[in-house]
């Protein structure tokens, strides 16, 4: 059938390898190589290049890959519709996490999904911004957790305030600081957590014209830390990404009250599947926090 080929092409894309394709979809790699060159002898060109170097996806191949994509989107709808007629729910749900999200909400929000929903499957992909949302438009996850996004075809529901704070350590002068007044970051030696998208803490800074010295731009949050315990400057992070301080260091709110909104970007009109784990996530947060952004009530 054209559904399982068209999955074995997804899954393909995803993984860049025949191999691990094969691996998460429970065929043999010779299938799934079949299913390929099947595919691509009917269309009369190729799906992806095959060389030393690894496999890639052709351009043609993106462009099949796309509405490949809205079939087996419209078939997961088909089939969770069925089963939630039937007061069953069921279904697949990708959502894009960042790093924080992954440690910090998901664990809890899995297990209320389990225990309501046992029959809604839940995969997580983690990126950055960037990667999120590349993923939200092609179609490979049906949600997302960002900090803005805007296009026609999502809505985007804030979901929670993180506060944005300084990380400093014992040896800085700012140590025993209650508050930390932003301008006098100007030209402080700097620890600058980078990704791609729209970066919270460049915009933060931008936003007063503040400009520390930035020595370093790193990844992840345990090399910024690991950098400010050996004294070489200081950063600003999100509390939900400072999960384990490092002894020595101190966390300082800022004066101007700063933070990051943290959002869901979904579809317009999401699968039944989707409701149900939105519901969950509103509840959670709404278990976790007292102040939570107000968010759209259709899904309520």
């Amino acid at each position: 059938m054209s559904i399982i080929k068209y999955e074995i092409v997804n899954k393909v894309a995803m993984e860049n390898s025949f191999t691990q394709a094969a691996q998460v979809l429970g065929l043999t790699q010779s299938a799934v190589s079949h299913a390929i060159s099947s595919l691509e002898k009917q269309y009369g060109f190729a799906l992806f290049h095959r060389n030393r170097a690894g496999l890639t996806i052709t351009p043609e191949g993106e462009a099949m890959l796309r509405q490949m994509r809205r079939v087996l989107e419209a078939e997961e709808l088909v089939q969770q519709e069925a089963t939630n007629l039937l007061g069953v729910a069921t279904g697949t749900i990708r959502i894009g996490v960042i790093s924080s999200i992954s440690s910090s909400w998901m664990p809890g929000i899995i297990h209320m999904m389990d225990q309501r929903f046992p029959g809604i499957k839940i995969e997580l992909r983690e990126g950055d911004y960037y990667e999120i949302e590349r993923w939200l438009m092609n179609g490979e996850i049906e949600a997302g957790f960002l900090n803005t996004f805007e296009s026609e075809q999502f809505q985007y529901m804030p979901l929670r305030k993180d506060p944005l704070l300084c990380v400093v350590s014992e040896q800085s002068g700012f140590y025993h600081h209650t508050q930390i007044d932003i301008h006098e970051l100007q030209d402080v030696p700097f620890i600058l957590i980078d990704y791609r998208g729209d970066n919270d803490v460049r915009r933060l800074l931008a936003s007063y014209h503040v400009k520390p010295y930035i020595r370093f731009l790193l990844s992840e949050e345990v090399g910024v830390l690991s950098m400010i315990k050996h004294h070489l400057g200081i950063t600003i992070l999100p509390q939900l990404s400072i999960n384990a301080l490092p002894r020595g260091l101190r966390v300082i709110p800022l004066q101007q009250g700063s933070y990051r909104t943290i959002g869901l970007a979904l579809r317009k009109n999401p699968s039944p599947a989707t409701k149900q784990f939105v519901a969950v996530l509103q509840d959670w947060i709404d278990e976790q926090y007292e102040n939570r952004i107000p968010s759209s009530p259709f899904l309520r």
